[in-house]
């Protein structure tokens, strides 16, 4: 794969956890070399405990490899001039719960620099995509999960990143937000985005994803683009399910993911 075209540039990335009282050391991350190109969709899947949130601190640069390194846009995560092409939804977000919708928009807004008109139109735009205009005036306290999932969705995308970090981005989405997100996702495709993004909904990420990697114990397992992963005529839920009990016999796969 061309360099140039490379977002993500993972080489033998490990994670290792110092042994803390009473628990040895943990190993987050073993080995993971992963290449993701400019324009794809990529899918992280895995059991609880896999290492996929792990693999997205790594990238965004918010902890540092025990070994291996991580190119982003054949630049270091920690840089701030990468940074400002990365939008990112954590699985368990913290918010401002005093703030409202449109103000925690123009907080996010303002911490990357953005123009007061620019912002005021984006944040308008993102409300709107994001089926929250009519909460925009409401303070976050006052919003539900699926709520706040849809304003985190929001403020990933104040910055207009060429790479989209989404960990567990449909969580609290009842189906018409889980199809309203596969949009907005298959939207930022069109318009030439990266996207990288953990879910346990599998049939939403057999529906957008070009390429998807499974994890467990911290190790890639399986790698390859839908089309040749369920070349049987499988489902990605019945892939899933095979690999990850053939990689760890007698435990239950279908328990969920981290």
């Amino acid at each position: 794969m061309d360099d140039n075209a490379l977002v993500v540039d993972a080489s033998d990335l490990t994670k290792i956890y110092p042994a803390q009282i009473g628990q040895p050391a943990k190993v987050g991350l073993s080995g993971l070399t992963l290449q993701v190109a400019r324009g794809e969709t990529f899918g992280l899947l895995g059991p609880n405990g896999a290492g996929k949130t792990t693999a997205q601190k790594l990238f965004l640069g918010l902890m540092r490899p025990t070994r291996g390194a991580v190119r982003i846009f054949g630049g270091r995560p920690e840089d701030p001039r990468v940074r400002t092409k990365i939008g990112f939804l954590p699985e368990n977000p913290y918010f401002y719960h005093y703030l409202t919708g449109a103000e925690f928009l123009r907080f996010c807004g303002g911490l990357f620099g953005l123009p007061a008109k620019v912002l005021a139109e984006r944040s308008a735009n993102l409300l709107q995509l994001v089926g929250m205009t009519g909460a925009q005036r409401v303070q976050l306290r006052k919003y539900s999960k699926g709520m706040l999932q849809r304003i985190g969705i929001a403020q990933a995308l104040i910055n207009d990143p060429d790479l989209v970090l989404l960990d567990e981005p449909m969580s609290g989405l009842d189906p018409v937000g889980r199809r309203e997100l596969r949009e907005i996702i298959l939207g930022l495709k069109r318009a030439g985005k990266t996207i990288f993004f953990n879910s346990h909904i599998l049939s939403d990420v057999e529906d957008v994803c070009d390429r998807v990697g499974i994890l467990l114990n911290g190790q890639l397992v399986a790698l390859g683009s839908v089309p040749e992963l369920l070349a049987g005529g499988q489902s990605l839920e019945d892939f899933f399910v095979k690999v990850v009990s053939a990689e760890r016999p007698g435990a239950d796969p279908r328990r969920g993911e981290r």
